[in-house]
């Protein structure tokens, strides 16, 4: 296609409260918030700018990531931008992140790849499942997301393989085999986290890694790596193709898709087959207990929002540490930023998928999630995460509780097994969804204070408030029969608003 959409200069990336801007615009001007769009788009846009700046400013240790600073970090990414100009642009002869030689390939409409439309033979429900033509700053965005959260499935053509001899993109019967998700989805969605900052330069800051940090992780043999863009690989297996294999550039811009960008469409075949958490890597913004005779990853769970996931990402702040799950992102980021700034968040979220014999796809309870939870530097410490603890272990037991309370109350009235089962799920769910606005308030009192204590326990009260308006809503008292049952199984909050010592 004779046509230029440079994303250094053309607004493509979408900003909180500001709308698309370019590349430039995000070095230059230090107000904007944070970054727009679903969760998978702020993931793989901050990966793509984190890429960006690692390849810019990388710095050797803290002290040299402290002088940097924000500042420093955005002068270097801009002056790199204007060094590797050409290969930003998002057609030409070397086309930002595609691969010319794959135009062999099938090729698919866009909404073929896009998780939220519906096409081929799926329902549509509701318009915004609908297939539409697509702006250039709107291909820009899917064409990084498909870098790392490609669905797996059979919507890949494997038939074109770009490196000699090789048999990744084929099954035991030299077919064209189904196309593996993307590293950042794995099997059913993982959960990535992040430090966010007040400013998105304060985020990119924050969540910069050190060369030393890099080489302690032992997760990638080949170090910090080169930008695909600023090397493309030549196909599925060369040099460079192993050498993102091996090493942190290649987990935050995966190139686990080889695509080509076209009039009607795209270009769509599998590309980098990067490794699991299952072989002892993973992006390092995914949480992975390594302990055990399997790696176990936190996936996304639009049951159980990531705030509710915050004790097990920060156990690394526990005074006796025990094997637990590992986050490059946190584990090399919290403490540094404690130490540096007066506030921060931990921003975390995906896409939850289902999968039925090799294809991928959202339906059903299938969803995005995110949560920010914000922290104070000054409370940071051993009390302030054991307290943060027993107050999630009490509410995981109120949780429990109210859910054996609502199933004794169907017992009671001896409805089917299954139809009480299900609406003590609901009721705690509901329960959980009301605790959630309460939840950035918790952690802020989890201090040692008398004042802090006195807050927590009107909290517990609160608390309790909800698992009472949950076993209300679901366990009616219209009839004689149904109030003795709901007398007989209410809930008893006695030791839960015990007050502490």
């Amino acid at each position: 296609m004779d046509k230029h959409f440079n994303l250094i200069d053309e607004p493509w990336i979408p900003v909180a409260d500001k709308g698309r801007v370019s590349l430039r615009q995000v070095f230059s001007e230090p107000d904007y918030r944070a970054l727009g769009g679903n969760p998978v788009e702020k993931i793989a846009l901050m990966k793509l700018l984190l890429a960006i700046a690692q390849a810019a400013a990388t710095p050797e240790d803290d002290d040299a990531w402290r002088a940097m600073g924000a500042e420093g970090i955005a002068d270097q990414c801009l002056a790199y931008l204007e060094k590797w100009y050409k290969r930003f642009d998002l057609y030409g002869p070397q086309p930002f992140l595609q691969m010319p030689a794959i135009v062999a390939a099938e090729l698919k409409s866009y909404g073929t790849v896009l998780p939220e439309v519906a096409t081929g033979n799926t329902t549509v429900l509701s318009q915004g499942q609908m297939e539409r033509s697509l702006t250039d700053a709107e291909k820009a965005v899917l064409l990084v997301c498909l870098m790392g959260f490609a669905l797996g499935g059979k919507k890949t053509d494997n038939s074109v393989e770009l490196s000699p001899n090789y048999a990744g993109k084929r099954n035991d019967k030299g077919k064209p085999a189904t196309g593996k998700p993307g590293p950042a989805v794995a099997h059913m969605g993982l959960l990535h986290t992040l430090l966010e900052g007040g400013r998105l330069w304060q985020s990119l800051w924050l969540n910069l890694l050190s060369s030393r940090q890099i080489e302690q992780s032992q997760k990638y043999p080949a170090g910090l790596g080169t930008a695909p863009w600023e090397q493309m690989p030549a196909g599925e297996d060369d040099g460079i193709a192993r050498q993102l294999k091996q090493s942190l550039m290649g987990r935050l811009v995966p190139l686990c898709r080889f695509c080509l960008l076209a009039e009607g469409g795209l270009h769509y075949s599998e590309g980098i087959a990067h490794p699991s958490y299952k072989e002892g890597v993973c992006d390092p913004t995914v949480a992975v207990n390594w302990a055990g005779k399997e790696p176990k990853a936190l996936w996304v769970n639009p049951e159980k929002r990531p705030w509710r996931e915050l004790t097990a990402l920060l156990g690394f702040l526990a005074q006796q540490r025990t094997a637990g799950f590992e986050c490059l992102q946190l584990g090399a980021g919290v403490e540094r930023a404690a130490e540096n700034v007066d506030a921060f968040a931990i921003w975390s979220g995906g896409l939850r998928v289902s999968s039925n014999a090799g294809e991928q796809y959202a339906s059903g309870t299938d969803d995005f999630v995110e949560s920010v939870i914000w922290l104070e530097s000054a409370a940071l410490g051993d009390f302030w995460f054991a307290q943060l603890q027993a107050e999630m272990a009490a509410l995981d037991d109120l949780a429990k509780n109210l859910y054996g309370w609502v199933l004794d109350y169907f017992k009671t009235l001896k409805t089917k097994q299954d139809h009480g089962a299900s609406l003590a799920a609901q009721a705690t769910h509901l329960f959980w969804q009301l605790c959630e606005r309460d939840f950035q308030p918790l952690l802020d009192h989890c201090d040692s204070d008398e004042a802090n204590a006195a807050a927590r326990h009107q909290l517990r009260r609160r608390f309790a408030a909800y698992a009472q308006q949950a076993y209300d809503r679901y366990c009616a008292k219209d009839t004689a029969r149904q109030l003795d049952a709901w007398a007989r199984c209410r809930p008893n909050h006695s030791k839960y608003l015990q007050q502490e010592a």
